[in-house]
């Protein structure tokens, strides 16, 4: 399926997961026409029926020991806790639990609230999306502490999402205020470091290459057309960002060894 601005994708999923044999892909759950928890439950049939038994799909090793996909529902707040809970809670109607379709489902939390709604619903854990830096109570991260408190009374997943900066002017002209600066490097790293902080289990990063919101990891040298000027890393070199997130995830697996001694 596909959303009001891009194809559908479906030739590309085989392609990466055969180009990232090094890495595991995960599923972002968009938005869509219609969706609701029965549809995202056929979708997730039809992801690990068609994809599941691919060596680069990846699993999810819970704390019992327990290895199950992870999906991420973008914007999940769209549909009540009701009808999820129908989906995601064992006595649902049409529940996932303990069957071959059981996996990890990670929900977005923007407001305050939708914790409430996250747990209600029967989902596993909560991600913030979001690179700018108090543009939800989410995204803000001198909220993190209290929402990894909140994860860990009930039994849930906090994954802290950080970003190296964030400028979308050139699609949303308006939205000047949640611009943030890169600082060449020093936002990322602030990121990193409020995240590493609460000690998270994971931690997910927005993103490799959303050139259209300013978030891009990925190696990039200065070019400019007659229309736009792109973003690059000057005075570093093409893969100041790269180089940052694998200091970073080094660091955030030696402090976990760490924790759980």
């Amino acid at each position: 399926l596909a959303d009001d601005h891009g194809e559908p994708a479906e030739d590309l999923v085989p392609a990466t997961l055969l180009w990232v044999h090094i890495y595991s892909v995960a599923f972002h759950i968009q938005p869509y026409r219609g969706r609701n928890d029965q549809t995202v439950h056929d979708n997730i049939k039809y992801i690990i029926d068609r994809y599941g038994d691919h060596g680069a799909f990846y699993r999810f090793t819970s704390s019992t020991g327990k290895s199950l996909p992870l999906f991420y529902i973008y914007d999940s707040y769209l549909t009540p806790a009701e009808s999820w809970s129908e989906f995601l809670t064992p006595t649902g109607s049409h529940s996932v639990r303990g069957s071959a379709y059981d996996s990890i489902f990670i929900a977005l939390i923007v407001e305050e609230r939708h914790k409430h709604d996250i747990l209600a619903g029967g989902f596993d854990g909560m991600y913030t999306y979001f690179a700018s830096n108090g543009f939800s109570f989410g995204s803000s991260h001198q909220n993190w502490k209290a929402i990894k408190a909140f994860c860990d009374g009930n039994n849930l997943l906090f994954i802290p999402s950080v970003g190296p900066g964030y400028i979308d002017t050139s699609i949303r002209p308006w939205n000047n205020h949640n611009t943030r600066n890169r600082v060449n490097g020093r936002y990322y790293e602030t990121a990193l470091q409020a995240a590493l902080s609460v000690r998270p289990e994971m931690v997910t990063i927005t993103s490799f290459n959303e050139w259209h919101e300013g978030t891009q990891i990925e190696r990039a040298m200065p070019k400019r057309t007659v229309t736009r000027v792109y973003l690059d890393y000057q005075p570093h070199g093409p893969e100041h960002y790269l180089e940052l997130t694998r200091r970073w995830a080094e660091q955030f697996n030696k402090e976990k060894q760490q924790w759980l001694m």
